[in-house]
């Protein structure tokens, strides 16, 4: 008989938990939230912003998202802790004790560093709501603290990579994975052949990619070929994600795993770069095990050797302005993840959530990853390719596909909707006509969209109505589900830099107090007081509309003075609502 932890309701799949639905589910969710460190509105300087994650994690109303398998969180919140979940604390534990060992340091040293990861699993223990995956990084901190050092694995990571590149250079291994099927038809027209090739290619690599024993062990090049020459099965879902050769190319995120096949992914990605798609590539922020990290591109002499054509970026909270425009420059970019953990979305940068919502397909690499994407029944906003070993021998590649609800804004789509509105301008001047545009909350007030999209239509509408042969451009109008505020500053921005624009006409409180008036209701007490400067997106508009005066001295800009816009942070990240006035 399974036993829950009390007062909490049976749990389904993690992805039909919901706040609010249960009063005691709520509370114990909350609690595991800040245990684990990952509840946004406790530390909004390391956690994700909920529509930050939104980037990466299709939610729907009231869902909470956990950052890991089912199964794992099931064993917590059922209080497993006689069972499997218990088994998961004692691997930790085991870890950890080899570690401290691994440092040959002195009796009195090693005692004091373990007796005091002891007492912090002994809390852990007793408490029982950690993932794992938290566990061992809050461990391992504490022994890296108290050592002075920052990656244990260096050296073993670098002769793992070494191991692997020398592979990589032997022209017999060259061309033994560049070497064509025998099943190939040469009668393919140049095209299908091409793709076949490419095919070929890229699923021997991702075999060989998880093949442990070409950088642990003593392996013969005979033995290798074996490897890739084996059928898989899985990998004919690449076809269908990557497109044949007439196919808009990709933008993917990559995720690596460990030192050694990482020599063997960055094969990968040349191949893919080859394709015509362009890669982001995510490393570790800081020491993770066997897995690379940000400063080995510059620090390991095999991937320094291999790094040629990539560029690294260090900005951690890059704009998507910014990030679309490296992308443009460069086919390759390297990111930190921001983590130093197994892959959790709550504590991932800015940049690589950004990185991730400009993707059209994530490459996940390892079990560890596997399990994270696979093993949950949350939905993600883009398709999500995992490939691992199951074990020594046994290769698995697997897709889950994005959430069908989730609608992908490329820069594009976007790029078409601003050039869209822009031909109207121009149409409008060539008629004689004044352009303004109108600034406004619209999603401001969280839960107020709807209430906000009919104050600026009744408020324009009317201005139309007063205003003879002026052409004044609605944001309402152009809104639509799914845009979030990243989508809707860079749409604007294009618009408002297209030196079109006689008028910037910013709400103001008489503007929202009218449209009420005329809509024949009260102001409501979430809106008193309320203009265009408590937005951070007009805010940001405002900073535009003097850089573009600059430039068309011509411009006019009414409504509030600029310097009570600027008491407003930045925009948050995926908001088209407000953050908080800073507190000075």
């Amino acid at each position: 008989m399974i036993r829950y932890t009390t007062g909490l309701p049976p749990l389904g799949t993690v992805s039909d938990i919901r706040m609010e639905a249960d009063p005691a589910q709520e509370a114990w969710l909350h609690h595991f939230l800040t245990e684990n460190n990952i509840d946004f509105l406790l530390n909004p300087g390391l956690v994700a912003s909920p529509e930050q994650l939104r980037f990466m994690v299709a939610l729907r109303e009231g869902q909470v998202y956990i950052p890991a398998s089912d199964a794992i969180f099931r064993r917590i919140y059922e209080r497993d802790q006689a069972g499997k979940l218990l088994r998961e604390y004692a691997k930790v534990w085991r870890f950890v004790v080899s570690l401290i060992h691994g440092y040959g340091l002195d009796r009195k040293d090693r005692q004091r560093i373990m007796h005091l990861c002891r007492y912090r699993f002994q809390l852990y223990l007793q408490s029982g709501i950690l993932l794992p995956s938290r566990l061992i990084k809050r461990l391992v901190s504490l022994v890296l603290r108290a050592t002075g050092d920052t990656d244990p694995f260096r050296e073993k990571k670098r002769e793992a990579n070494r191991r692997v590149a020398a592979f990589l250079a032997d022209p017999a291994f060259q061309n033994m994975v560049a070497a064509p099927p025998a099943s190939l038809d040469g009668a393919l027209p140049l095209p299908e052949l091409r793709w076949e090739l490419d095919y070929t290619e890229l699923s021997r690599l991702f075999r060989l990619a998880t093949y442990r024993d070409l950088w642990e062990a003593d392996v013969s090049l005979l033995t290798i070929q074996k490897e890739i020459l084996k059928s898989s099965p899985e990998t004919e879902c690449l076809r269908l994600l990557l497109g044949a050769q007439e196919k808009p190319r990709k933008k993917i995120l990559y995720i690596p795993d460990v030192a050694g096949g990482f020599m063997v992914d960055m094969a990968i990605i040349r191949s893919l770069l080859r394709q015509g798609h362009q890669i982001i590539l995510a490393l570790k922020e800081a020491f993770y095990f066997n897995t690379p990290v940000a400063w080995d591109m510059e620090s390991d002499p095999a991937i320094k050797a291999d790094a040629e054509g990539l560029f690294l970026l260090r900005d951690d909270s890059v704009s998507k302005n910014e990030l679309l425009r490296l992308l443009r420059e460069n086919r390759l970019v390297v990111i930190s993840d921001g983590t130093s953990e197994q892959m959790n979305l709550y504590r991932t940068s800015v940049t690589f959530a950004r990185a991730w919502k400009e993707c059209d397909l994530i490459i996940a690499k390892g079990r560890r990853n596997a399990r994270v994407f696979l093993g949950s029944s949350h939905e993600f906003t883009r398709d999500v390719l995992c490939f691992w070993r199951e074990d020594s021998r046994t290769f698995r590649m697997q897709c889950k596909p994005k959430a069908s609800f989730v609608r992908k804004f490329s820069e594009c789509d976007l790029k078409r909707r601003a050039d869209d509105i822009l031909a109207g301008m121009r149409n409008a001047r060539s008629e004689g006509k004044s352009v303004m545009f109108y600034s406004a909350l619209i999603g401001s007030l969280p839960g107020q969209t709807r209430v906000a999209l009919d104050v600026v239509t009744t408020f324009v509408n009317h201005l139309r109505g007063r205003m003879e042969n002026t052409y004044i451009i609605n944001p309402a109008e152009h809104f639509e589900e799914g845009l979030d505020g990243d989508d809707l500053m860079f749409m604007w921005e294009r618009v408002q830099r297209g030196g079109l624009l006689d008028v910037w006409r910013f709400q103001t409180v008489n503007d929202i107090e009218a449209s009420f008036a005329m809509m024949g209701r009260k102001v409501p007490s979430p809106w008193l007081g309320k203009d265009s400067t408590y937005s951070t997106g007009c805010t940001k508009e405002m900073y535009i509309a003097l850089d573009v005066q600059k430039k068309h001295p011509e411009l006019q800009i009414i409504g509030p003075s600029p310097k009570q816009f600027f008491r407003r942070r930045e925009y948050g990240v995926g908001k088209y609502f407000d953050e908080r006035i800073a507190v000075r």
